[in-house]
């Protein structure tokens, strides 16, 4: 039996064992098999690794991205510029790390925003923000990252006025807000300021319209949650575990 699984704390939330049972299912993959494996400690990834003998592979989620270079043996020349590995294959040699979501983010950007290029605010500047800016500096899409906290390189959520809103046609929201089962919850921006002009992309997937995309659609602006992000990584990820000369 080929295992292949999701290491993260909490894992209720996701969908990739679920996706990828009903991959298998559907294109009558055979002897293989996709598990949660929830970890309170990123410490706990070397007993897994003894227990689980016949693992091939795992993606990493919240809030392992960047935790867990310290056991990798090698690294995607990707997931090396982006900083965050949401993908482990692993080799005879050792582990080596990928980052899959840029791929995944990428495409299902694109299919939102078409041929333009509009200024970005990026929400959040954990692991899965560093896969959303290494994507707009391939496409060449000037933005901002916003924190909560104070630096010379970003912006606050209270240093975001109308002006800036308006300046900024696509905001990305990279951060865990409004996720089931915190629903209500949703980034601090002035969502007056949205018009039909703006393009909102949120990488929560769960719920489908989240608050944030709800508050945006109400103003005119086209959305996009993170589900086809989501199946893109999930591709690659399968992809990369296939491939023998990965």
């Amino acid at each position: 039996m080929n295992v292949y699984g999701l290491i993260g704390y909490p894992l209720g939330h996701s969908f990739s064992m679920r996706y990828f049972a009903d991959k298998f299912k559907a294109e009558g993959i055979e002897a293989c098999c996709y598990l949660n494996f929830p970890m309170e400690s990123i410490e706990q990834l070397p007993a897994l690794l003894e227990q689980q003998k016949e693992l091939k592979g795992f993606n990493v989620t919240i809030p392992y991205k960047q935790a867990v270079f310290a056991y990798l043996n090698e690294l995607s020349d990707e997931a090396r510029a982006i900083g965050a590995v949401n993908c482990v294959k692993i080799k005879p040699e050792g582990l080596k790390g990928f980052n899959t979501d840029a791929y995944g983010f990428s495409r299902s950007l694109l299919d939102l925003i078409g041929e333009e290029r509009p200024a970005a605010l990026v929400l959040g500047t954990g692991g899965a923000s560093k896969a959303v800016t290494y994507v707009l500096n391939q496409l060449g899409i000037d933005y901002c990252l916003v924190s909560r906290h104070s630096d010379r390189k970003r912006l606050t959520y209270a240093e975001l006025t109308s002006d800036i809103i308006r300046q900024h046609r696509l905001i990305i929201n990279a951060t865990p807000l409004g996720t089931f089962p915190k629903i209500e919850e949703c980034p601090d921006i002035p969502y007056d300021a949205l018009s039909p002009d703006h393009f909102l992309f949120d990488l929560v997937y769960n719920p489908s319209v989240t608050e944030y995309l709800k508050r945006g659609s109400a103003q005119g602006a086209r959305i996009r949650n993170g589900y086809d992000m989501l199946i893109g990584q999930a591709e690659k990820a399968w992809e990369i575990w296939n491939d023998p000369t990965l």
